[in-house]
């Protein structure tokens, strides 16, 4: 199966204006997105999709591949889908698998990415995939940028909020997971998805997926161990840049590497 990699990324973001180009031991957030990516050998092609010219700039400037999209689009989903057809008409060919990647997610591994993939191309009935994290600290939990998640026994989404849900009447966190945003769609189910009107839920969450439950569809869940950290605030890039001073993969594409 063909598997293109998709990055949106925008400056106008509102919790973190200009966020994609805040540099975390001096590299651009999104370049750390981007070099992580390649690590994958389960990923064709990577492009990063953005109406803002300073970020299809340094993408281009670092080797890499951009796409130019509306300023109008409200959902991450709405950009990727664009770029999608953007993509596959400068390529002349369609891909199977769509791997939308946020921007804001620098700690990205080729172990989630290969995990996520697997997951969708193992089942031909999966439409669409998200990694599900543990939650291991109040301030997560309670954090509403992370968003959570409540898994069925079959591994497939019930639920996802900025709340922190399930309630939890004993005080165990065995069952407390967040979302991460390395998410493998079927090329025609992102197009469909991008047809379908918005929802309430989806409006008040503030978070895609719902959409995809509100119309009785299913998204396939699939554990991800590793460390994971978004960057939605000033606070989540520093503690990031902590983070990434001991991160194996960094010091692969670390400034003198690449």
């Amino acid at each position: 199966m063909s598997v293109v990699a998709i990055i949106p990324a925008r400056m106008s973001a509102t919790r973190f204006p200009g966020k994609p180009m805040a540099k975390i031991l001096n590299i651009p957030m999104v370049g750390h997105v981007y070099y992580r990516t390649k690590f994958s050998k389960m990923v064709d092609e990577i492009y990063v999709a953005t109406c803002d010219q300073e970020i299809f700039d340094y993408v281009t400037s670092i080797g890499g591949k951009a796409v130019m999209t509306s300023h109008l689009h409200k959902r991450c989903t709405e950009r990727t889908s664009e770029a999608l057809l953007k993509i596959e008409e400068m390529e002349k060919k369609k891909f199977d698998i769509v791997l939308m990647i946020q921007g804001d997610e620098p700690l990205v591994t080729p172990t989630m990415i290969d995990t996520s993939l697997k997951g969708i191309m193992s089942d031909p009935i999966v439409q669409v995939v998200n990694l599900a994290a543990p939650i291991k600290t109040k301030e997560e939990l309670h954090d509403p940028n992370t968003i959570k998640v409540i898994l069925d026994r079959y591994g497939d989404a019930v639920y996802f909020s900025r709340a922190p849900i399930p309630y939890d009447r004993d005080g165990s966190s065995i069952h407390r997971f967040k979302q991460v945003c390395v998410i493998p769609f079927r090329r025609d189910f992102l197009l469909e998805f991008n047809s379908m009107e918005e929802t309430p839920l989806e409006i008040i969450e503030s978070v895609d997926m719902l959409r995809i439950l509100d119309y009785g569809k299913k998204v396939r869940m699939i554990r991800c161990d590793e460390v994971s950290q978004a960057v939605d605030t000033l606070a989540d890039l520093r503690k990031v840049e902590g983070m990434m001073q001991e991160d194996t993969l960094y010091k692969k594409y670390s400034p003198g590497k690449v």
